[in-house]
């Protein structure tokens, strides 16, 4: 094994929190590599239907801290919307009380209201404007951010992170984090998308039904994002058309103009969920500082920035 040091932190994971964490590593003056198993286009975080909003991630008071920073730059980068993937779109939450949304986020969410049962007659729900993130721009762009700032990204399986010849290294590896870390405790939930032709639907949606089934509705450039699902534990990144057909049904009676729009692709990702996030400093067996940043859920999009930040504060003292 080469023993050589080389640069100053290798961020291992190139989906959205590795490159968020490089980025703001590299900008702060540090030499940051990036190694990714999958190309940036190709990671867990491409599947994303990426709308602003805290889901599926623990401890819900850290993670709203994160995703009240990260959305302060999101607003940033929609005024950029062509260049970073980044807008600010109108919609409703269903199945969601005001006072609760206000309770976290008072003063802090443009548009925020309660719905009118014009707008959404099948419960409570909130409207607001929130950033929406077109994964196919933004994870590219973040990408050369990190280059610009003098950071490399290369495409590299790790089987230990030992393998990682830093003075620092970042464990960004999401669901892999379960065999690198030894981390029983990350699992995967499986989340399917639909995406078709946009037959002219301009807000995003999000509704729980009776049933516990929630149904979603994300406008694109080209394209609409039809959801989800949310498995337990199950690990295919195989399509199922059964699952696919249920998306587009509960969409469609959500908006009736969906259900004969064509269908364009099938996605799947497997949402990379921990009790809580891990985001602290340890050491590998030889010593060096290893910063664990992994276990989002389905709220890495929503909480990256914040979180790289968190990280990034580990990660200084160690690398000086």
């Amino acid at each position: 094994m080469d023993t050589r040091l080389s640069g100053d932190v290798i961020v291992v994971g190139g989906g959205v929190i590795g490159l968020a964490t490089a980025v703001v590593l590299a900008e702060r003056g540090l030499r940051v590599r990036v190694w990714t198993r999958d190309p940036v286009e190709r990671t867990t975080s491409a599947v994303a239907g990426a709308l602003w909003w805290p889901y599926h991630i623990e401890p819900m008071a850290r993670a709203r801290t994160w995703a009240l920073r990260s959305l302060e730059i999101y607003e940033e980068l929609a005024e950029r919307p062509g260049e970073t993937g980044v807008r600010l779109v109108d919609g409703i939450l269903g199945e969601t009380e005001l006072d609760e949304v206000q309770g976290w986020a008072a003063g802090r969410l443009a548009g925020l209201r309660r719905t009118t049962a014009r707008e959404y007659g099948a419960g409570p729900g909130v409207r607001a404007r929130l950033p929406l993130i077109d994964m196919s721009a933004y994870l590219p762009w973040l990408r050369q951010r990190l280059l610009r700032a003098g950071g490399t990204v290369e495409e590299r399986t790790v089987t230990d992170l030992a393998e990682a010849r830093a003075p620092v290294v970042v464990n960004c590896t999401g669901l892999d984090a379960g065999r690198l870390a030894a981390d029983p405790s990350v699992r995967p939930v499986r989340g399917q998308l639909v995406v078709v032709e946009n037959p002219g639907v301009d807000t995003w949606l999000v509704s729980t039904g009776p049933d516990g089934e929630t149904a979603y509705l994300f406008p694109h450039p080209g394209r609409l994002l039809l959801g989800g699902t949310a498995q337990d534990d199950v690990w295919s990144l195989e399509p199922d058309p059964k699952v696919a057909e249920a998306i587009v049904r509960r969409c469609a009676a959500l908006r009736p103009e969906v259900a004969g729009a064509r269908i364009l692709e099938h996605r799947v990702g497997l949402r990379p969920v921990r009790g809580t996030v891990r985001l602290e400093r340890a050491v590998l067996p030889d010593g060096r500082p290893v910063v664990h940043h992994y276990g989002h859920g389905g709220a890495g999009v929503t909480v990256a920035w914040g979180c790289a930040e968190e990280a990034a504060a580990l990660v200084l003292p160690a690398a000086s």
